[in-house]
């Protein structure tokens, strides 16, 4: 693993994009710092009603879905587990964007390699990582659940659309669908235990500090976070990473 990277500043980059949608459109400036923008708000919801909670908020997805290129299921998974912290964990601030950001390295919002977000969240074909062996540039992780969750009886392998090994799964794991089944290959299931996750390692998101903390407790990578915050300040504006 690389070495924790020091805190960034929260400026302004002067890098510009240029609009997707045309040479007409004035260039936007994608936030450099962290943490990264919260993004368009989300609206309150009722985070308790029964069934897919998440599709309550189709209808704020629905219109950022094409220039985000995530789609709306994915994106109200990611708005749902944001607006659930919120509800229950006001000292945290974690932002969907974050999320989102999370999603895109991880996994292309659940679409990598072919696979599909289903409405309930559900992703399909499943999404596996490497085994983790040891290998250059790999952890070594003897298996921890007997290749049920995983499907490699030898060594851990991230699971789902947000790469959650079997033994973390196992501790944060949630249901957040509505179908009494905490699933890492459920896109809800999974952005919600991510924003646990982070929630508990980083403390309070909306500081430099605790969004670098969470960041570092989810990949110990400098790399990676940055990766994560590019894809992030791209969202809070408006377009896609």
């Amino acid at each position: 693993m690389k070495n924790r990277l020091p805190c960034f500043v929260a400026v302004l980059s002067v890098a510009l994009i240029t609009a997707a949608c045309g040479e007409s459109e004035p260039p936007r400036v994608i936030p450099e710092g962290i943490p990264p923008g919260a993004g368009t708000p989300v609206p309150e919801i009722d985070v308790n009603a029964v069934g897919r909670t998440a599709d309550l908020l189709l209808a704020w997805a629905d219109p950022q879905a094409d220039a985000l290129n995530i789609s709306a299921s994915a994106l109200a998974a990611y708005a749902h587990a944001a607006a659930v912290m919120s509800d229950t964990s006001r000292g945290c601030g974690i932002a969907w964007t974050t999320l989102a950001g999370i999603g895109y390295i991880e996994s292309r919002h659940g679409t990598y390699q072919g696979s599909s977000v289903a409405p309930d969240g559900t992703v399909s074909p499943l999404i596996r990582g490497i085994p983790l062996d040891g290998g250059p540039g790999v952890a070594e992780i003897p298996d921890t659940d007997g290749g049920v969750m995983d499907g490699d009886p030898v060594h851990d392998r991230a699971m789902g659309p947000m790469q959650f090994i079997p033994e973390t799964w196992k501790k944060w794991g949630v249901d957040a669908n509505g179908d009494g089944v905490a699933n890492p290959d459920n896109l809800d299931d999974a952005a919600l235990t991510a924003a646990r996750y982070l929630c508990a390692r980083g403390g309070d998101l909306l500081t430099a500090e605790g969004w670098e903390r969470a960041l570092m407790a989810y990949n110990q990578s400098g790399a990676y976070l940055r990766d994560v915050r590019d894809a992030a300040a791209a969202y809070s504006v408006g377009t896609a990473a």
